[in-house]
């Protein structure tokens, strides 16, 4: 998509780990995820976004141009990942053809990572409705906004 020069891919490259492991010796937690969707699911889902008239907006000229171009973007994920995948700060891979499996599954792995307190709080007594002499006026006086759905 030339979002970049070919040097400047080849520097990207060269100096992401060097910059990696300079956050990591300085204290910071570097987690990097690549959230992987397969090409047959990407297409489902195109397809649905272009099927439904109000997801529509969601499906851009970039991202047909991506799914065309599938395979040399997986190829270019391989070459990321065979420069920036670092022992000190490795990446880590969702399986993400179901976007919520893979979004609880990051979610708990980031939380692994991390020393934390548990704190859910204990459950609380719901009070009772206060009961006063008050009578609503009839739901026919209020305007509603129609139930499309």
């Amino acid at each position: 998509m030339d979002f970049c020069t070919p040097e400047e891919h080849q520097e990207f490259l060269r100096s992401c780990p060097e910059f990696e492991r300079m956050l990591v010796r300085s204290g910071i937690k570097v987690l990097k995820y690549w959230f992987s969707v397969s090409w047959e699911e990407q297409r489902r889902r195109f397809e649905s976004r272009n099927e439904e008239a109000l997801k529509r907006w969601k499906l851009s000229e970039m991202d047909l141009a991506e799914h065309q171009l599938y395979v040399k973007y997986s190829q270019a994920k391989d070459t990321t990942f065979q420069y920036t995948d670092i022992k000190q700060a490795p990446w880590f891979v969702v399986p993400s053809d179901d976007k919520r499996r893979a979004r609880l599954n990051c979610m708990s792995h980031i939380l692994s990572q991390f020393d934390y307190a548990d704190i859910v709080p204990d459950p609380v007594v719901l009070p009772e409705r206060e009961e006063i002499s008050y009578i609503r006026p009839p739901m026919t006086e209020q305007t509603f906004v129609p139930l499309e759905y």
